[in-house]
This record gives C-alpha cells, sequence and structure tokens, in this order.
C-alpha cells in the first residue's frame, strides 16, 4: 500500500489545490486525458462503422487512454526514484498525484451555488448548479437547484475524491491515473445516447466496476460525519443507505446520495430532466424535498469531516506501515 504517498496527496490537494498558474500554463492532467480521449472518438467513431465495430473501436480506445497514462505515470515515478532521495521522491510524487484528488475545487464549486442563490436569487443559482450537473438547469426551482448541488457533492465525493484515494492507496500513482482515466472517458463518452451508446459501452461498464469499492466507503464515511456532527442524523444516513441505495439507476451513486439524504434529513434523486427528457429514478432518503442554501452548507460540513475522517484512516495506516515495515 501507499499510505505516506497518499496522506501528502491529501494535504497538500487540500491546502493547495491544483495551483492556477500551473493550469494557465500547461493545463491539467484529466485535461490532456480529455483531449486524447477526445481524438480517439473523432477518429474511430464514425457513422461509417457498425454498432459492433464502433464497441470494439471503444474499447480499444480504452486501451489506448490507459496504456498513454500508465506509461506517463511510471515514467514519472521512475525518474523521481532515480533523481531523488527517498523521502523527497515520495513527497514530489504525492504531489504530482493530488492533481487526481478534488477536496478543494469540489467544496469551492458547490459552496458557490449557496453563495449565488443567497446573494443573487435562482438565476444565479442556476448557473452556479450547471457548472456541475449535467440536467437542464432552465428547469430547477430554488429547492431543485440545493438539491442538484447536494447530489453533486455527494455523488462527486465518491468518485473524485474516495475513488481516486483508494486507487492511489492501492496502486500508487498508476493505479490513481488509471483510474482517472477510466472515470474520465465515462463522463464524456459513457452515455447512452445514439452517438455514445456502443463507442462508450466499455468506459461505462469499467467505470462502474472501479466505483465500487469508493462507493461503498464513501456512504459509511458521510454517515460516519454526520453521527460526528450535531442536528445530523449517521443512524437515518446507515438506514438510508440499507433501504435506498440500491434502487438508484447508478450502482454507485445511490451509497453517497442516500447516505447524504438520510444525514440531513432530506430526499435526494428521484426524477431529472436531461436534454428535455425526464430520467426516472428513485427518491434516496424519506425526509423534505423542499432543500435550500443552507442545506447545501449542512451537506458542506458533513463532506469536510467525512475528508477528515479519510485523511485521518490514511494517517493512521502510514504509522502502522512505518512501525511495522
Amino acid at each position: 500500500m501507499y499510505a505516506p504517498l497518499t496522506l501528502i496527496a491529501l494535504l497538500f490537494e487540500a491546502a493547495c489545490g491544483y495551483p492556477q498558474r500551473l493550469y494557465r500554463a500547461l493545463g491539467h492532467p484529466v485535461s490532456w486525458i480529455g483531449r486524447l480521449i477526445t481524438w480517439c472518438e473523432s477518429a474511430w467513431n464514425g457513422t461509417q462503422y457498425s454498432f459492433e465495430q464502433r464497441r470494439f473501436n471503444g474499447i480499444m480506445a480504452l486501451v489506448v487512454c490507459l496504456s498513454a497514462t500508465l506509461i506517463a505515470s511510471l515514467a514519472c515515478v521512475l525518474i523521481a526514484d532515480r533523481l531523488l532521495p527517498h523521502p523527497l521522491n515520495v513527497v514530489i510524487v504525492g504531489i504530482v498525484a493530488s492533481a487526481f484528488i478534488a477536496q478543494r475545487s469540489l467544496y469551492q464549486h458547490v459552496e458557490a451555488v449557496a453563495d449565488a442563490l443567497e446573494s443573487e436569487g435562482i438565476e444565479s443559482g442556476r448557473r452556479a448548479v450547471a457548472m456541475i450537473v449535467g440536467r437542464d438547469p432552465t428547469s430547477l426551482d430554488e429547492h431543485a437547484v440545493s438539491r442538484a448541488a447536494i447530489e453533486s457533492l455527494s455523488e462527486n465525493f465518491s468518485d473524485g475524491i474516495v475513488a481516486p484515494t483508494f486507487w492511489l492507496l492501492i496502486a500508487g500513482l498508476p493505479g490513481v491515473a488509471a483510474y482517472k482515466t477510466i472515470n474520465t472517458a465515462d463522463s464524456m463518452i459513457g452515455h447512452k445516447s445514439d452517438r455514445y451508446l456502443a463507442f462508450g459501452w466499455a468506459a461505462a461498464r469499467l467505470d462502474d466496476i472501479v466505483n465500487l469499492p469508493a462507493s461503498r466507503l464513501s456512504g459509511l464515511l458521510i454517515a460516519a460525519a454526520a453521527f460526528l456532527l450535531p442536528q445530523m442524523n449517521g443512524r437515518d444516513a446507515l438506514q438510508a443507505i440499507a433501504r435506498d441505495a440500491g434502487q438508484h439507476r447508478s450502482p454507485n451513486a445511490g451509497w453517497p446520495e442516500a447516505a447524504m439524504a438520510g444525514a440531513l434529513g432530506l430526499k435526494l434523486a428521484g426524477p431529472r430532466i436531461y436534454d428535455g427528457l425526464t430520467v426516472p429514478d428513485h427518491w434516496m432518503g424519506q425526509g423534505r424535498a423542499e432543500a435550500n442554501a443552507v442545506d447545501i452548507r449542512r451537506a458542506l460540513q458533513v463532506y469536510r469531516i467525512a475528508c477528515v475522517i479519510q485523511a485521518v484512516a490514511i494517517a493512521v495506516l502510514a504509522i502502522a506501515m512505518n512501525v511495522w515495515i
């Protein structure tokens, strides 16, 4: 396991995020992965190919992207090992790995929705929430905007923080880079539209698999955080997971969304509108559906404590590794 490396990545990202100057100069590793996925899609997902051929091409595109990512991340690790003494190379690789974790940016984007609703009203809230969800914001009232922000926070806690942390802990920089490649491919091409149903099939299926452990962990972390916070309900969070998580249309998103719904006393998920079409889904939780900006801030409290619990657990593991290894 790579506990010290993972702890460094978590702490650096929480403190600094991804530097804007670096982003302006070089972009972001995820944007580099995205450009490669875009190239593969434009080259291999044309209408001249049959459904079966496009599915095969999608598998090959995923292989190409994963190969490129693994080669680059392994090269980074080997160069650091060769050029730097052991404690320093762990720090440097940890800082590089922090680019694949999004604790700070997720908090800022969700907080912006609460700020917008409180200071400028529903139109500003819709614009802010459109930055983090795929549904049509024009159809959302204040309650739906607030629920969308909380749902995005819950789901992205799993696939933007817990999952990359899990794969970094298990497999180091190559593990987290490979995970982020799969997750990015799913977000770009893993849709059930006519264009992507075949080509994005492999990305969508593999993303479901690699997110299975993190989605369960994220639900438990949210519940644990709720037990530690006044006016939150950890017991209801666990009950919502047991009762509702398996009813979600996603095999993974239901766990953190149900946990957050139970913790806050809300109803989340339910029917939503994408591209003008209503997508049916079960409600997570049995509380009220009338969420607001105050509830977004309560969800952010739960999120912060859940992130702290995760970091403390990794720190304990890192200390144990230093004792026994």
